[in-house]
C-alpha cells in the first residue's frame, strides 16, 4: 500500500475535482445519457442497474475521501488555533476542549459568558442598554406606522 501521504494527496485531489462546477455538469451528462439510452434497452433491469450500480459505488468511495479530506482540514484549524491560544494571553486550558462532551462545552460557553458580561466595564453595559432601547423605540415606531398605513 502506498503512503498516508499519498492517499492524503489522492483524497485532496478528489475532493477539490468533485467540488468543480465542470464536475457536476460531468455527472448531469452522464446521468442525461443513462436516462436517454433507457429506450434503446428497454428500461430494462440491467439498465437501471447499471445507474444504482455506478452511482452506490462512487457514494461510497466518495464519502471516506471527503470524510479524509475534512479530518484532517480540522485537525489543522484546531492546530492552528491552539497555537494562536499558546501564543497569545489566551488561555491555555481551552487547547484540546475539542475532546469534551456537548454538556460540557454548553457548561463552558455558559461560564464564558457569564464572565463576559461579568467583566465587561458599566459604560459599555449602559451603552448597550441605551443602543437596545432605541432600537426599540424605532421597531415600535415603525411598528405603529406600518399598522397606520394599512388601515
Amino acid at each position: 500500500m502506498r503512503s498516508p501521504k499519498s492517499f492524503a494527496n489522492f483524497s485532496s485531489s478528489v475532493a477539490r475535482a468533485s467540488g468543480r462546477p465542470l464536475t457536476f455538469a460531468a455527472s448531469i451528462a452522464v446521468i442525461l445519457a443513462w436516462a436517454v439510452s433507457g429506450p434503446l434497452f428497454g428500461f430494462s433491469d440491467t439498465w437501471q442497474l447499471l445507474i444504482n450500480t455506478g452511482t452506490t459505488i462512487v457514494t461510497f468511495l466518495m464519502v471516506f475521501l471527503i470524510q479524509n479530506t475534512q479530518n484532517r482540514d480540522g485537525a489543522a484549524i484546531q492546530a492552528k488555533l491552539d497555537e494562536l491560544i499558546r501564543a497569545s494571553a489566551a488561555h491555555n486550558r481551552y487547547i484540546g476542549i475539542e475532546g469534551l462532551t456537548e454538556e460540557e462545552l454548553d457548561d463552558l460557553r455558559a461560564r464564558c459568558a457569564s464572565r463576559a458580561a461579568r467583566d465587561m466595564p458599566a459604560e459599555l453595559l449602559d451603552a448597550a442598554d441605551r443602543a437596545e432601547d432605541e432600537a426599540d423605540r424605532k421597531a415600535r415606531a415603525a411598528a405603529a406606522r406600518a399598522v397606520g398605513s394599512t388601515c
